[in-house]
């Protein structure tokens, strides 16, 4: 076991330091470029959206069907990104790569909001009609947008893995690792509870995932921020030391080699692309169901859910750990961040980690496992695939509770790499469907009107769109 995972991590190492960081950094760049800085010259329209979103849009697309609404699309996809990569993630990313790598995860959260804007934006447009909710993601806008579905398999195939089971074991292994360290309690007692808990949810299908989302990830977001910008306000005096800290990090001002500048960058863009899934194709699969009345809404709203995992949640955490100094102790993943907060709460900190923490792995658990079943019925059509999917979703989360963390992010590295390139790879060829979209979107705006989009505006694809009449 210990040769295959050695030889899991040589490759991922190499996709991700020749390949996955050039094509995210490269395509970020370019899409921040085309679409004049989206997530930077329209956040006014990003917040805008976010809390005129609450009311369900009525549209040519209802029918008089229960839908999903905008809000609904992006409290999903928030609950995958705020999960244990705001916790483990973040301090895993300090403990290798030193102080420097938040500032690489910042830049990431920055320039690759433009990348979500467009993978979701571009979901929106390529979705299709289901019986209670609208699907599609990635592997549907490369059947249906490049109309090579072989490509579209390729992809559901990783995102299955990525998600289904290799993101699974890491939240629930963080869970185990979380309450086990607090409470005492054993993990694999945890763990089979955490199973039963997650089986009833995933059985009510997307309604219901939608609904607990919408609940959950506001009340968990907010209760984490509060707490962590007590503790800063607590110790302010030292965070402009802990800025320039982080600063000189990111560019060995302060290091003896080059080389720890390189692991503060590789470790900055992998867990900051764990935490906020900019490019990775995980997002598009909840921004598809919404329904809503342009494809560049949700496209807004999933840069702006960019922002909030990495420069609020991720930021908070790691801000914790360096101010505590405990980043250099040899801890690492949930147990550095548990540390970090007992050392300004006392026992306290590991009780609202434990909190936190469940939260956290839970609500993601329940977004990965959503993601899963989108690209299982993109595989196949047989309900019988999507049981089996569920009952087998149980089965790796109970796992969770038997594998160390380092064993659990190798497999998930990989999966993402693969994923990363797969996806961004469409997602360059599709991007003038994108800039276009953004185009229309933006003359409205100028116009005075909310935003419509129906298919007979672009004609050239016309045939390829199923919804938007």
């Amino acid at each position: 076991m210990e040769y295959v995972l050695s030889v899991i991590d040589s490759i991922q190492n190499f996709l991700w330091t020749y390949v996955v960081i050039t094509l995210l950094v490269g395509s970020a760049v370019y899409f921040t470029w085309c679409l004049r800085g989206v997530q930077f010259l329209q956040l006014r329209e990003l917040i805008r959206l976010l809390f005129s979103s609450n009311n369900l849009e009525k549209n040519a697309q209802s029918n008089g069907k229960r839908h999903i609404n905008s809000f609904q699309a992006f409290a999903v996809s928030l609950s995958s990104r705020v999960g244990t990569g705001n916790l483990a993630g973040v301090a895993s990313a300090i403990a290798i790569g030193g102080p420097g790598a938040v500032f690489w995860m910042w830049v990431m959260a920055l320039l690759g909001a433009s990348t979500a804007f467009m993978e979701s934006t571009l979901a929106q447009l390529y979705k299709r009609k289901g019986e209670d909710a609208f699907y599609g993601g990635p592997a549907y806008y490369m059947q249906y947008g490049l109309h090579r579905r072989w490509m579209g398999v390729l992809f559901a195939v990783f995102i299955t893995f990525g998600f289904g089971i290799a993101n699974q074991i890491v939240q629930s292994n963080t869970l185990c690792d979380a309450l086990g360290t607090a409470w005492g309690f054993s993990p694999a007692y945890i763990a089979m509870i955490l199973t039963v808990m997650t089986l009833f949810i995933i059985f009510g299908g997307i309604q219901r995932i939608s609904r607990f989302s919408a609940i959950v990830v506001p009340i968990m977001a907010v209760g984490y921020l509060i707490l962590t910008l007590v503790i800063l306000a607590l110790n302010i005096q030292h965070v402009p030391a802990m800025l320039k800290l982080i600063v000189n990090s990111a560019f060995g001002i302060e290091q003896a080699t080059g080389g720890l500048v390189g692991m503060a960058i590789l470790q900055g863009v992998k867990r900051g692309l764990f935490s906020n899934e900019a490019g990775e194709g995980s997002a598009p699969n909840a921004a598809a169901t919404a329904s809503i009345s342009h494809p560049v809404k949700q496209g807004m709203l999933q840069a702006l859910g960019v922002f909030t995992d990495t420069l609020l949640i991720c930021t908070c955490t790691a801000f914790v750990i360096i101010l505590s100094g405990l980043y250099a102790n040899g801890e690492d993943g949930i147990i550095l961040t548990g540390s970090a907060l007992e050392h300004f709460m006392g026992r306290s900190g590991r009780w609202f980690l434990s909190a936190a923490i469940f939260l956290f792995a839970y609500s993601t658990i329940i977004a990965n496992y959503f993601y899963g079943e989108t690209n299982i019925r993109f595989i196949s059509k047989n309900s019988k695939a999507i049981f089996v999917f569920r009952l087998f979703t149980g089965v790796t989360v109970l796992l969770g509770g038997y594998m160390t963390l380092q064993e659990a992010f190798c497999i998930v590295d990989l999966a993402m790499a693969f994923m990363v390139i797969t996806n961004m790879v469409a997602v360059l060829l599709l991007s003038k469907k994108g800039f276009s979209l953004y185009r229309n979107y933006m003359q409205q705006r100028k116009e005075g009107k909310d935003p419509q989009f129906h298919r007979n505006m672009m004609p050239e694809i016309e045939q390829d769109i199923q919804c938007w009449d």
